[in-house]
């Protein structure tokens, strides 16, 4: 498949890494993150399972290191051509007394980086310690610089073209998001309700399809219901449960989260008063959010609602989305917490999670939200009440 945008938005990307980069004094950079491979240059392969960088000089077009197997997804998914692919042989994949690193460090040493300074990915879910140990060994005299979440940064700002694609990831959240409202019902089991939504995800519409989602569908019902992250079980639903779910929709490799709460059954007073507070949260997030604010004034004015109800939420509410592979879509960037600092740029998307686990149940509300210079516009559209079933 072709890379989704245009040659020249990838050159533009290249330019604005290559400008920080050249700031900090990097002469090249070694990504690790396959998001961030994608996001410079719409690579996207099943590659990340062993070892992989994409090499950035401050005065050249990306290179990608990878298994030789793996090496014609560069030429079918970006606008690189041969040059940039340089393929390790399969006699050095999962192997005890050797390592790819070995071969990539030989390749940056012939390419005149053996004395340079380097930055590097280091808190990369797709980046091991015995990677670098292999690179720094293969490179004695280059001096090393943690330069983590530097590719994540520039990619907080989105193009026009990607909020359009983001557009599209969350209608297929919603669509996702539908199929669990009309499935859910006491005596379903959770792995074929979960089954059916992820079917949804993939499908996607008569205009285009989906892709795996960078996170899995999560449901919060019955013992789960009290922690933020469960998986699904063959568990079937029962009645009088509250049932939280957290779905995304993924376009082309762009996540949107969408999360919202059912009741199966007639719903309890503690239900219907912490949804009340918690919409009338979102209200008061949306209200404040738009670029220029610090992300620790939005958190206030969400906390500023939950000291009404007399709720507490010590977790972040929300969090910079975009580009992802699992296991996770967010861009480890910007958090809506107290006291951050961090001013929110124009053109961010952020994923506006207000979940609520609570003593032995849960339940969520989210949006999918993009940032403009005058307020913000929520991409995910659905019903925000609580929806009954059984």
């Amino acid at each position: 498949m072709p890379p989704p945008f245009s040659q020249a938005e990838y050159e533009n990307r290249l330019q604005l890494v290559q400008t920080v980069m050249a700031g900090r004094e990097l002469d090249a950079l070694v990504i690790g993150d396959p998001a961030n491979m994608n996001w410079l240059t719409g690579f996207d392969a099943w590659s990340f399972y062993v070892p992989q960088v994409m090499v950035v000089e401050v005065d050249r077009l990306p290179v990608w290191i990878g298994r030789a197997m793996d090496a014609g997804a560069v030429g079918l998914t970006t606008h690189l051509g041969s040059d940039c692919v340089v393929p390790y042989p399969e006699d050095l994949v999962q192997r005890d007394d050797t390592h790819p690193s070995t071969f990539m460090a030989r390749w940056l040493s012939d390419r005149g980086l053996g004395g340079k300074r380097l930055g590097y990915e280091s808190d990369s879910f797709f980046f091991s310690p015995r990677a670098l140990a292999g690179l720094q060994a293969g490179l004695p005299d280059a001096r090393w610089v943690d330069a983590d979440r530097l590719v994540n940064w520039v990619r907080a700002v989105k193009s026009p073209a990607e909020i359009e694609l983001l557009r599209q990831a969350a209608l297929l959240a919603g669509s996702a998001m539908q199929v669990a409202w009309d499935a859910v019902q006491p005596g379903v089991r959770q792995c074929d309700l979960v089954a059916k939504i992820m079917a949804a995800q993939v499908r996607g519409t008569e205009a285009f399809g989906g892709d795996q989602t960078a996170i899995c569908p999560l449901i919060l019902a019955g013992e789960g219901a009290g922690t933020a992250h469960p998986l699904w079980t063959d568990q079937r639903f029962e009645k009088n449960q509250t049932v939280a779910f957290e779905i995304g929709g993924t376009r082309r490799r762009y996540n949107a989260g969408l999360a919202r709460t059912a009741h199966l059954g007639k719903p309890p007073e503690k239900l219907t008063r912490t949804l009340a507070a918690v919409n009338e949260g979102l209200d008061a997030v949306l209200a404040v959010l738009k670029a220029g604010v610090n992300a620790g004034d939005v958190h206030q004015a969400w906390q500023s609602v939950l000291d009404v109800y007399g709720l507490e939420k010590p977790s972040r509410i929300g969090y910079s989305i975009g580009v992802g592979y699992p296991p996770d879509w967010g861009e480890r960037t910007i958090s809506l917490r107290a006291e951050e600092t961090t001013v929110i740029p124009e053109n961010a998307v952020l994923h506006v999670m207000l979940g609520m686990w609570l003593d032995g149940w849960g339940m969520e509300m989210s949006e999918t939200v993009h940032v403009t210079a005058s307020g913000c516009e929520c991409l995910t559209q659905f019903p925000r009440e609580l929806h009954i079933g059984g």
